[in-house]
């Protein structure tokens, strides 16, 4: 970084590498053959609490190219994580949908992830984390409408 670097990249750069640091420790203790991409997947089922979404719908919320999603759930959907199921309401569309495997294999997910996460406690206070939190949940929410 230079001086003149202005303030806004600096802060999405932080992010940034914060996300490959704790992404690579995330995925270092991932069940076998579960992804980062695919955790994200059944967090985000669970987290929304959505019952169904479509493939583009997932792809957009992601962030990544329509056949990018379609592998990734089709990986999923192999291993039983996730129900892919043609659209009632459009005969050439597709639903996804979590399956108790999928629910089962996000909690055991999050059981390896508690030592990452433990780590990073010592790292950060609850008290930081705590300031953390809402300030980045509202630039989540500001960005997020951008791209709407």
């Amino acid at each position: 970084m230079t001086p003149n670097d202005p303030l806004t990249f600096e802060v999405f750069n932080e992010i940034g590498i914060i996300q490959q640091l704790t992404s690579t420790a995330f995925a270092a203790v991932l069940p076998k053959g579960m992804t980062t991409a695919q955790f994200g997947i059944l967090n985000h089922f669970v987290r929304l609490e959505h019952d169904a979404r479509s493939p583009a719908q997932l792809a957009s919320t992601f962030q990544v190219t329509r056949p990018t999603m379609t592998s990734t759930l089709a990986r999923l959907e192999k291993s039983g994580l996730v129900a892919i199921k043609p659209d009632p309401d459009d005969g050439r569309g597709k639903l996804v949908s979590l399956t108790q495997a999928g629910r089962q294999m996000r909690e055991e997910c999050l059981r390896r992830l508690a030592g990452p996460i433990a780590e990073a406690q010592t790292v950060l206070s609850k008290e930081t984390l705590a300031e953390l939190r809402p300030l980045l949940k509202e630039v989540r929410e500001r960005l997020d409408k951008l791209r709407d």
